[in-house]
């Protein structure tokens, strides 16, 4: 019965690992997509040069997912979260991006915690979405100090907690490198930092996406790579068992006959 059950749950781990596996492409391609729009917001920042306020409260959002069955991976971004409100010295409010980092963060910051979305990991992430909860966040109010962490991806066996900041409005339109736009719409840097906020959130969650799927597929392989050889233990020992049976058989039938004779 053990050893049935045993091959289930291989058969559950390798459909998985070949469903991680197929979703990782376009994960990766979405992850890709991301970091071009990402690399132009930080052209656009170099180039501006705008300052970070380091006495302001900061608005921390903690990017993760719904989903588990994927190792330590929430584990290692609330663990980098709780590191960072350490050193801000607790002057902080949180953002959850996904349930597990939620409940993590619940549990040790409940009184932080300002906002939360579910709902996340199920697939790439979309513009559309990132916006959504981006007019979410704004009904926090303004915050000098937004920094977003999350995991970034390193290679399909690799990923590591990161985290960048996003500047503010104020910060944009103070930057001594503004000018080199020419700009004449007040409006402007307001728009800037709104749109900075939401490509910085997608970008976070395509690199947190890509990460889980890849840290699913490795471990629904070790899961299936454990339980074969579970498997061969068990059928070893039921052949031992089942050869015993046989041979105390043999061994009963030969002294019956023997004792006949």
């Amino acid at each position: 019965m053990r050893l049935k059950s045993i091959k289930n749950i291989e058969k559950i781990t390798k459909t998985m690992k070949i469903v991680a596996s197929t979703r990782l492409n376009k994960a990766q391609r979405a992850m890709q997509a991301s970091r071009v729009f990402n690399e132009s917001d930080k052209e656009f920042f170099q180039n501006t040069e705008p300052e970070e306020s380091t006495d302001n409260k900061t608005l921390l959002i903690v990017v993760s997912s719904d989903k588990g069955l994927c190792g330590s991976i929430h584990t290692q971004v609330s663990k980098a979260a709780r590191r960072r409100i350490e050193e801000l010295k607790g002057n902080v409010d949180i953002v959850a991006v996904g349930d597990k980092v939620k409940a993590q963060m619940f549990r040790t910051h409940a009184n932080k915690l300002k906002l939360a979305f579910n709902g996340v990991g199920k697939s790439e992430p979309t513009f559309h979405d990132v916006a959504l909860m981006v007019d979410e966040i704004k009904t926090l109010g303004k915050y000098e100090n937004t920094e977003i962490l999350y995991n970034k991806f390193v290679s399909g066996v690799a990923f590591e907690p990161s985290q960048f900041s996003v500047f503010a409005a104020e910060a944009i339109e103070k930057a001594p490198g503004l000018s080199k736009y020419e700009l004449e719409n007040e409006e402007v840097p307001e728009t800037v930092a709104e749109f900075s906020l939401a490509n910085s959130l997608l970008s976070a969650q395509a690199e947190g996406y890509a990460s889980e799927v890849s840290a699913r597929r490795n471990a629904m392989d070790n899961a299936s790579k454990n339980a074969g050889d579970m498997i061969n233990r068990y059928t070893i020992l039921y052949n031992r068992s089942r050869q015993a049976v046989i041979t105390n058989e043999l061994v009963d039938i030969i002294t019956g006959a023997s004792s006949l004779d």
